[in-house]
């Protein structure tokens, strides 16, 4: 557990319930730390004599997004992906972006270098999985542990005219990496059935032997990792969003202009974004003829369309537990 850890110096870390500060020399980078103590930890007795489950949260690439010094100089010119969305609004335009000015030139440099800082930053990440994947192999454990690497968020950098942020509905906020490498997994293989953080902790549970629960609201996703055939696999997840009062100090508060939108419940489909604003307002996206999610469709939706999307969006609000939340998710659009 780390206090202050955004800025990757300077910090304290509770090392075992005793409260350790760290400066700001090179071997101080709080990832490089991280990944030191990983190791340390694999290369215990503890780690080759049990099976154990080994969590590794980094601040990178966060704002400040601080590289570690042996990558500072890293993508010179390396510029943020001008998308067909970067600096244009979705049509009809949401109220609560209605605000927004296009992106000015020092905003758009503003962007880049974020960008940037964030590409340099996550390589010390790469890095520490590395260095892990080398010590699992070193102590003969490689061929016997699951690797699954994730993120909480996504983070959009000028698409829609939203300056950076992290709080909408667009795939640019909620699609995050899952790679998963380990036993029965096939390597370079690209499962594209819909998954959400809910179903971590059951496969989780399910990797490691032991019957899942049921009373998690996710499913085990480890049929689909060792390649067997799923039929009846969801076609749809939630997504929730309570709009937050930060206080001004909050590393993750959120300006109207960074993509703070009222508080919604969407759903995500393999073609489709439906979302419901506590406003009153829709958006709706065929995201299969419009990847950008640009052209808001929801106006042109039957009213037997737009009751049977927020049907199924209630229903897995309402779901409790892996069996009815599975059942909800199969209504596909």
């Amino acid at each position: 557990m780390a206090g202050n850890g955004y800025p990757e110096f300077d910090y304290s870390l509770n090392e075992n319930g005793k409260v350790v500060k760290y400066g700001h020399d090179p071997e101080d980078y709080l990832t490089d730390v991280v990944s030191k103590k990983a190791t340390s930890f694999i290369d215990s007795s503890a780690a080759a004599e049990k099976p154990f489950v080994l969590e590794l949260a980094t601040f990178a690439p966060h704002a400040p997004s601080t590289p570690a010094p042996r990558d500072a100089g890293d993508f010179p010119g390396l510029k943020a992906p001008r998308t067909p969305a970067y600096d244009k609004p979705s049509e009809p335009t949401p109220k609560w972006q209605s605000g927004l000015k296009p992106l000015s030139a020092d905003e758009q440099r503003s962007i880049d270098s974020k960008f940037a800082k964030r590409a340099r930053s996550v390589q010390a990440v790469d890095d520490m999985i590395g260095r892990v994947r080398d010590e699992l192999k070193a102590k003969g454990l490689a061929d016997n542990t699951y690797i699954v690497f994730s993120s909480d968020n996504g983070f959009h950098m000028g698409e829609h005219r939203l300056r950076p942020g992290k709080q909408t509905a667009y795939d640019t906020d909620i699609r995050v990496p899952l790679v998963v490498a380990g036993p029965d997994v096939a390597a370079g293989k690209e499962i594209t059935r819909p998954a959400a953080n809910v179903d971590l902790s059951p496969t989780f549970q399910d990797l490691a032997g032991v019957q899942p629960s049921g009373t998690a609201d996710g499913s085990s996703l480890a049929p689909l990792l060792r390649g067997k055939q799923v039929t009846d696999w969801r076609q749809t997840v939630l997504i929730e969003h309570h709009h937050p009062a930060s206080r001004k100090d909050d590393p993750d508060a959120a300006p109207d202009s960074s993509g703070n939108p009222p508080s919604y419940e969407a759903i995500r489909t393999p073609d489709a974004l439906w979302v419901e604003y506590a406003d009153g307002e829709r958006e709706y996206y065929d995201t299969k003829s419009d990847p950008d999610e640009l052209h808001n469709r929801a106006s042109s939706l039957s009213k037997s369309q737009r009751d049977a999307l927020h049907k199924i969006l209630t229903d897995l609000q309402k779901c409790e537990g892996s069996e009815a939340c599975a059942k909800a998710g199969r209504v596909e659009q």
